[in-house]
């Protein structure tokens, strides 16, 4: 049985509700997420809104802007998992010698409704298998994008232009 363009978008959802799931679960488990951390959400709330539209209306521009959002939060796991291995700079606001946190005023830095302490995105805070949780999320957001392209040609060979 072929899978439908829709079943595709279906399960490329429930893989990004799966992944914010999972992170949501790490951070209940006291693994606070950094800022990157943060930033790699936001694309798969994207692919999830994307695909509730592309599952009414099946025009094409919906599944490619599921894959453009899975794409970005690859990207973005790759890009973090660069920074933990020091393999380049990342946001000064959370990474190196947390210079950037001058910019913070005092009541910033003592605010009770911020975390405890600033995770830093440079610092593995959980690893399996040598690979971090951005990379995790790098590999399967990746496998996302697949899902997302499979059913965009499936869209198309099925001779679909809306």
């Amino acid at each position: 049985m072929t899978a439908t363009p829709q079943q595709l978008v279906a399960l490329a959802a429930l893989g990004s509700a799966a992944l914010l799931v999972g992170a949501f679960i790490f951070q209940a488990l006291g693994y606070a997420p950094c800022q990157m951390c943060y930033w790699q959400r936001w694309p798969h709330g994207m692919a999830i809104a994307f695909a509730a539209v592309a599952l009414y209306d099946t025009a094409w521009v919906w599944i490619l802007g599921g894959a453009v959002s899975a794409a970005a939060t690859s990207g973005l796991g790759m890009f973090h998992v660069g920074v933990e291995q020091k393999w380049w700079a990342g946001p000064a606001s959370c990474s190196g010698d947390g210079a950037g946190l001058g910019n913070l005023s005092g009541n910033d830095l003592l605010s009770v409704d911020v975390l405890d302490k600033v995770v830093m995105c440079d610092e593995v805070s959980w690893a399996f298998l040598g690979i971090s949780m951005p990379g995790w999320n790098a590999l399967f957001s990746a496998l996302l994008v697949g899902l997302w392209g499979l059913a965009f040609l499936r869209h198309v060979s099925a001779g679909r232009t809306a």
